[in-house]
């Protein structure tokens, strides 16, 4: 089994729920006592959020970088970044290691197009709604995105950094994002993406009418697959 490195810690709440479904599915997988073999390193994600709403990407991407290259050292074959966010510097992680890293949107669009779905709905924080790095790659494998309006991903991204990523669940923002959803699928579309790792713990698929596409479980199961694979 090779060895998973996750750059984790943004947020903590998500990454634990990667820790935990990378055992469940090679344990799923392998049966008996198997668990995953991987490491995580955890970032402060104040610093990184910092980074972020001051638009220091470069910063931000330094900090993943050398995240990256520690778990490269420590004997990790390949890399998965924990967030969907931060996918925006990826190349900086990239061109810092010499280790495959597993791309969430990549995983994430072979998963819509395995479902046989053109048109896909988008939530995630604002920097994933509104800028090309993720839903363009999407895009790029033939798929539509549609986000919300503006004010809706306002209020989508508030909920995420001040909820969220606290581990704060209410069912006031609960029902807002399935209303939400459900405008976007008046709108045409046809599955949800999940495009922050914390709102898989705040909705489930059972609580829209149309294909959820979790990031966080799609990624882990493409990090599962490398990582079992003979």
């Amino acid at each position: 089994m090779k060895t998973i490195g996750v750059i984790g810690g943004m947020s903590w709440e998500s990454t634990a729920e990667y820790y935990q479904e990378m055992n469940k599915q090679v344990k799923e997988r392998l049966g008996g006592l198997h668990s995953a073999e991987c490491m995580i390193y955890s970032v402060n994600f104040a610093e990184i959020e910092r980074y972020q709403a001051e638009g220091e990407w470069d910063k931000a991407g330094q900090v993943l970088a050398e995240a990256g290259k520690k778990l490269e050292l420590a004997g990790a074959d390949v890399i998965v970044l924990a967030t969907n966010t931060m996918h925006k510097v990826i190349d900086q992680i990239d061109m810092a290691t010499e280790i495959p890293i597993i791309h969430i949107a990549d995983a994430t669009a072979d998963a819509i197009k395995a479902h046989g779905l053109h048109r896909v709905a988008l939530l995630g924080t604002k920097y994933t709604m509104e800028q090309e790095f993720y839903k363009g790659r999407i895009a790029e494998q033939d798929l539509e995105v549609l986000v919300p309006n503006e004010t809706d991903q306002n209020r989508i991204h508030q909920i995420i950094f001040e909820e969220l990523v606290l581990g704060e669940f209410h069912e006031k923002s609960r029902q807002y994002y399935i209303d939400v959803i459900n405008q976007l699928v008046q709108q045409g579309a046809e599955g949800v993406i999940f495009g922050c790792t914390e709102i898989g713990l705040l909705i489930k698929s059972h609580d829209v009418t149309v294909p959820v596409f979790d990031t966080s479980q799609i990624h882990v199961t493409r990090a599962v697959d490398y990582a079992i694979e003979r």
